[in-house]
């Protein structure tokens, strides 16, 4: 399958007609303006299905200077492989290899999920569980849309994803100067009682996001044991010491 370029045609990049939607989650091209990204950019699955549609608005080139960074909203601005120095020859290969190389994971996740963890303790399923949806993503340069194929309005689930997300949400409050040092206690700040006891009270901002912390309590109703690395039953470590 060739995948849909947008604007082949030469000249700068430009937006096109009412032809897609675009939802409002954060894309690399935002990322790249926070320094979180390089400039070219894979997002699968990141559209709204409830997002407006694309009007016949022209957005210019933006100079070299200064990076393109999609404005809030639904106007995103396209450009041409060979405009932003790509080949379409080399990304139709690529976007052929993507779709033919579908994920083995069956499309009925609460199914797989209940058989993956079936006789463990704590794995009860807990909220809504969706079929994943096929093979989809887009293709960024310098912040431009360059290739786009299978339904990238789908909402579906991302599973670790969303470390990427929690990544990129814990860098901007970090640049916001909403969390102080990166090796001040977590709970100087938050004091919701998670980190109130002698386990829990040294936990770093930095040690959480490297995942050392070596957090203790319970979340959703469930024991830290139900997700502990490296064994559900082992004895917790002093904060930082463990991954």
């Amino acid at each position: 399958m060739t995948p849909a370029f947008r604007n082949p045609s030469a000249g700068p990049p430009r937006t096109e007609g009412a032809t897609r939607r675009l939802g409002p989650c954060i894309r690399p091209a935002q990322w790249a303006a926070l320094g979180l990204s390089s400039a070219v950019g894979l997002v699968v699955g990141c559209g709204s299905p409830d997002a407006p549609a694309l009007g016949n608005q022209s957005l210019a080139a933006a100079p070299p200077e200064q990076p393109y960074v999609p404005p809030p909203g639904p106007a995103w601005a396209t450009a041409a492989p060979e405009d932003v120095g790509m080949s379409s020859a080399l990304l139709t290969e690529a976007v052929d290899y993507a779709e033919s190389h579908e994920t083995a994971m069956p499309v009925d996740l609460r199914q797989y999920l209940t058989d993956r963890f079936a006789g463990l303790e704590h794995q009860e399923l807990v909220g809504p569980i969706r079929p994943r949806g096929r093979p989809n993503g887009l293709l960024l340069r310098h912040g431009y849309i360059v290739a786009e194929w299978g339904d990238t309005e789908r909402v579906d689930m991302t599973f670790s994803v969303t470390k990427s997300y929690l990544a990129t949400v814990a860098g901007v409050a970090w640049a916001r100067g909403l969390l102080g040092d990166l090796d001040d206690p977590v709970g100087n700040r938050v004091r919701d009682g998670g980190y109130d006891s002698l386990q829990n009270a040294p936990i770093t901002w930095r040690q959480t996001f490297q995942q050392t912390s070596e957090w203790e309590g319970t979340l959703f109703g469930k024991p830290d044991q139900a997700d502990r690395r490296e064994g559900v039953d082992r004895t917790l470590e002093a904060p930082g010491t463990f991954w």
